[in-house]
């Protein structure tokens, strides 16, 4: 039977994480790079009093988060487009800078959302790799520039290794490439305090990503926000929808921002504490892991698929992730120092 939808996307996969089983009262999460505490009572009690205030039944109405916003990134509130997590964000620059048959350029590997989105649009990806020694490949993504190149993707740090790029770095591939947009996912900043958002009005072709879904704690509410150029906010604000952000997400958005040292303890307790510990445990099992500025580490054990499966039958759940060359590494995400505690004595009680 003949089909109305266009050939390649008839020929492609959906994005499909792997979520049967996630249930968190019975799991230690640590597959998806989430926020492993419960959220702050004062979002909870500010997402209660909305509910019932009675307000539901109408669109929703954002206020002043873009302003808030605006105010913890440093820019103006013209730079600042609020998107249904960051996915959606990522997704905006590819349709509105890439034509079907357009260069894409995505280092690998990475998260998937890039390829899919590339794949949508019908593009030709070009994929240089990651290496553990080099990190992020710098000089193949300049060799890879051409009049074809219409997008270059970076995610700092990149999932799954964690692995940054300097903001000179980046600053270089967007003079290289005038081009070209050039996307950066900042999906992890509040780990990593790497951004190139106050370089946005400057360098017009940059496009920034940001999400509440990680370090915030929301995943289930999609929040999002993108910075870029204030020209290129008002263009990709007739592309989104008007009402694409559901009301909850902002209240629990702006309950955030207004109480920020919650983020700032959680992140010193990851990055100063778990972190060091998890590192400190691998390094003394003489066990290879990528270093990573993120709240997660990709680690290569002698036998992955056996120590995610122990894992998971001791209630924690870890993300295998293959490297350039096809080994299977596991993505841990690291959690407060009780979570991380639980998780090395499994580890311990694993690898003896």
């Amino acid at each position: 039977m003949s089909s109305v939808i266009l050939p390649h996307i008839q020929s492609l996969k959906p994005y499909s994480p792997p979520l049967e089983g996630r249930n968190p009262h019975d799991n230690l999460l640590l597959d998806f790079n989430e926020k492993v505490d419960v959220l702050p009572q004062s979002i909870v009690d500010a997402l209660h009093a909305y509910i019932d205030s009675g307000r539901l039944q109408t669109y929703p109405h954002y206020s002043n988060i873009v302003e808030l916003l605006a105010d913890y990134v440093a820019v103006d509130k013209e730079q600042v487009l609020l998107t249904n997590g960051s996915d959606q964000g990522i997704e905006l620059v590819f349709r509105s800078c890439c034509e079907n048959g357009d260069e894409v350029i995505i280092p690998a590997p990475s998260f998937a959302m890039y390829t899919q989105c590339a794949k949508v649009q019908n593009l030709k990806i070009i994929s240089p790799s990651y290496k553990f020694d080099s990190g992020f490949p710098l000089t193949e993504v300049l060799q890879s520039i051409s009049e074809k190149t219409k997008l270059i993707v970076i995610a700092n740090p990149n999932n799954p290794c964690g692995t940054m790029v300097s903001k000179a770095d980046i600053l270089k591939i967007a003079q290289a490439a005038p081009h070209s947009a050039v996307l950066v996912d900042e999906c992890y900043f509040e780990y990593s305090r790497v951004t190139v958002t106050n370089a946005c009005s400057s360098h017009p072709n940059l496009f920034v990503t940001r999400t509440f879904s990680k370090t915030w704690g929301m995943p289930s509410l999609r929040f999002g926000y993108l910075v870029s150029h204030a020209n290129n906010i008002r263009a990709l604000s007739c592309v989104r929808g008007p009402y694409d952000i559901n009301q909850l997400a902002v209240v629990a958005a702006r309950a955030a921002l207004s109480n920020r040292a919650d983020v700032d303890v959680y992140v010193r307790e990851v990055m100063e504490i778990s972190k060091p510990l998890v590192e400190s445990f691998l390094q003394n099992k003489e066990i290879c892991f990528w270093q990573s500025n993120a709240n997660y580490l990709w680690v290569f054990f002698e036998d992955p698929e056996k120590v995610a499966m122990e894992l998971g039958h001791r209630g924690i759940l870890v993300r295998p992730k293959d490297d350039a060359n096809g080994r299977t590494g596991l993505r841990i995400t690291l959690g407060n120092a009780r979570h991380t505690a639980q998780l090395l004595q499994a580890l311990e009680e694993i690898l003896s």
